[in-house]
């Protein structure tokens, strides 16, 4: 990001039967707030339909906000390996809606979004909805804490695209860093 013109990051937490999106505009300065909120498939009961409603109703919110980039939560490994798979359909019907549109897919695994918002891999949704509120200075109440959560992986990609060190890759290695960006030492 250079700074110049305003972007929209769309951030997705997937899953079956809530899923989660949060909606930023970032520029030169703090990230800004546009809009948040879950997709309740709760009431339906055959999983591909579920797939469907995903990949319809993200392709609806891209045409809504026309993000310029989406960021979506990986699917953890859990205990239970059917539950795993089913989150995975469901993050690759977002995915699909969005590269449909031509929109780059930026993946980021739940405990880097946790640090990225709290500086805790381990935090929980309470303490990512209350970071999320102070970054981007606002109040709400979400309807589900899945919301904050891909408001939490929109931010973390911004953190990501804007931190020196990842871009250089080199994490929190000063040499890498310098080594990929020479004209910024003196």
């Amino acid at each position: 990001m250079d700074g110049t013109k305003p972007q929209i990051i769309m951030g997705i937490d997937p899953g079956t039967y809530i899923l989660g999106y949060g909606v930023i505009r970032v520029g030169k300065r703090h990230p800004e707030y546009v809009d948040m909120g879950v997709l309740d498939m709760r009431k339906i009961p055959e999983h591909f339909e579920k797939i469907a409603c995903i990949f319809r109703e993200v392709s609806r919110l891209i045409d809504i906000y026309s993000p310029d980039v989406m960021s979506i939560e990986s699917p953890f490994y859990g205990k239970n390996v059917q539950v795993t798979l089913k989150l995975g359909r469901a993050q690759g019907a977002a995915i699909t809606a969005a590269v449909n549109a031509g929109i780059p897919v930026f993946e980021y695994a739940p405990r880097k979004a946790k640090i990225a918002i709290t500086g805790n891999g381990a935090a929980s949704k309470e303490q990512v909805c209350i970071m999320s509120q102070k970054i981007l200075d606002v109040s709400f109440r979400p309807e589900h804490l899945d919301a904050t959560d891909a408001l939490a992986i929109a931010l973390c990609h911004y953190y990501q695209m804007t931190n020196p060190f990842a871009a250089a890759g080199a994490g929190s290695d000063w040499k890498k860093f310098i080594e990929a960006h020479p004209d910024r030492v003196k």
